[in-house]
């Protein structure tokens, strides 16, 4: 969604880069560079000029004209104000002191509110809660129907007594909801309002009502994020005339510009508790301002692609797994094939890639990653015999000619994979010898990082000495010095196969 305000942003501080000092016209330039990135992404006009003049006031201090690298110092700057106007602090969902917990879903017809009910609950059970839902929307044609199969796909209890499409009091389904709850022991109440193709009275009414029964801990206006403006207008009505505690965005993963989650914590002064980013039950994610502000200035969000890996992956096949690698034994395609199904768990893979820093120069060949390249591998190797898979060296050309009529793919699809599972055995074994990752830098200590150092002759007096600190440091001790493989924002080569 904020590739192109990222693109914008990232061409800006590029120009500042290998300056000494800025003047002043440099950060007018600069200033201006960005304003028109942001109202470029549809952010709201008095949320530019504040997150401008701030940014302006700061550059112009002490803080730019006194640091030894005045544009990380800018970028810096430009990374506290975006965490600013994306809400600050991370919200998290206030628990009732007795239970259950009500939380009240508000918002226009088509924002997904009827979805996103289903994903927080699964959310929730993920946290050991037994949340119910609420079908309070019977204006909508089919939404008690589409509650109860979303339920049905997240293990949620769904409490629908009228049957909708006009049918039934809304107020008095959440009264008799709340009741339900407290015999049933369910902690958490998840209610599902109706919405509508515009705000009018009568959905202020009737969700005025709602609230007044359901007394709700938690009232989430629920956003679609690529409605731009109209979603912060739509915001800015509910918090007047409902009163909201939090805001949630759906559809976070689309094309639009990013306007609504840049303007809606500025303006409403609620932050953003949510995000949607897929239509899976599991794409639903705790919305982190920090995090997001590192993703749009392309520096990455390494801590949400780690909990997405604790949460998903096998925690038991992956301490087998490193015992092996740490043990030094053959690594096989049994083995290839259970680590794709692993990073195929956590996700989209160009969604993942995206987490990695310094991606922005790479979007292109991202956005070309074949997602079903993880099927064919898969086809391929569950073609081949057990024996196959614990000795490649067995597959000559007929097996290989059978592996491929049998996985529905030719033969060079199958030559291809040898090939990528030869560096990725290679790769296993030089770890296992504590060595770096091809297409790694060497990262000084780091346990079974440390490149191999060879012992040289040091050199005589009056020998040329190296400029660079370190090798003339490596001289000097008699060690040879290895100037690094790669840089660090170089993908590592497990990746580099998706972009070819």
């Amino acid at each position: 969604m904020f590739a192109s305000l990222s693109d914008r942003l990232s061409a800006t501080f590029k120009q500042l880069r290998g300056k000494g000092r800025l003047t002043e016209n440099d950060i007018d330039e600069t200033v201006r560079e960005i304003r028109i990135a942001l109202l470029d992404a549809d952010v709201a006009l008095p949320v530019v000029r504040e997150f401008c003049a701030r940014i302006k006031e700061r550059a112009l201090g002490s803080e730019v004209s006194a640091a030894l690298n005045p544009a990380q110092q800018i970028i810096k700057i430009v990374n506290e104000e975006l965490v600013g106007i994306l809400g600050g602090e991370t919200r998290r969902l206030k628990l009732a002191k007795n239970p259950p917990t009500v939380i009240l879903l508000a918002g226009l017809q088509g924002a997904g509110k009827t979805t996103l009910a289903g994903k927080l609950a699964a959310h929730l059970r993920t946290q050991g809660h037994q949340p119910m839902l609420v079908a309070a929307d019977l204006q909508r044609p089919n939404a008690v129907d589409q509650l109860k199969i979303v339920g049905q796909q997240s293990n949620t209890l769904v409490f629908a007594p009228e049957p909708g499409n006009g049918v039934g009091d809304p107020v008095h389904v959440t009264r008799d909801a709340m009741k339900f709850a407290k015999d049933k022991l369910h902690d958490v109440v998840i209610v599902d309002t109706a919405g509508r193709l515009s705000i009018d009275s009568e959905l202020m009414d009737q969700l005025a009502k709602v609230k007044a029964e359901a007394k709700p801990d938690e009232t989430l206006l629920v956003i679609d994020a690529m409605t731009g403006q109209d979603a912060v207008n739509t915001a800015e009505t509910f918090a007047r005339d409902i009163g909201i505690d939090a805001v949630v965005l759906t559809k976070l993963d689309g094309d639009a510009r990013g306007g609504a989650a840049l303007s809606v914590a500025t303006i409403t002064g609620k932050p953003i508790m949510f995000a949607s980013t897929g239509e899976k039950l599991t794409d639903f994610e705790v919305f982190h301002p920090d995090r997001m502000a590192s993703r749009i200035l392309d520096m990455g969000d390494l801590l949400t692609l780690i909990e997405q890996a604790e949460q998903t992956l096998d925690k038991d096949q992956t301490e087998k797994f490193a015992k092996k690698v740490k043990d030094g034994e053959d690594f096989t395609l049994t083995d290839f094939m259970q680590q794709m199904q692993q990073i195929r768990k956590m996700g989209s893979m160009t969604k993942m890639l995206g987490m990695l820093p310094g991606m922005a120069e790479m979007k292109k060949q991202i956005e070309n990653v074949d997602e079903r390249e993880v099927d064919r591998v898969e086809a391929i190797i569950s073609s081949m015999t057990p024996a196959e898979r614990e000795d490649p060296k067995l597959l000559n050309g007929s097996r290989r000619a059978r592996i491929a009529k049998g996985s529905g793919v030719q033969v060079s699809d199958v030559n291809t994979l040898m090939d990528r599972f030869v560096v990725a055995q290679k790769m296993m074994k030089q770890m296992a010898k504590g060595g770096s990752v091809p297409g790694m830098p060497p990262m000084p200590g780091m346990p079974g990082m440390r490149p191999q150092q060879k012992k040289v002759q040091k050199p005589g007096k009056g020998a040329k000495k190296s400029g660079n600190p370190a090798k003339r440091a490596a001289q000097e001790s008699g060690i040879e010095f290895e100037e690094p493989s790669a840089t660090l924002t170089e993908i590592p080569s497990a990746f580099r196969d998706f972009l070819k």
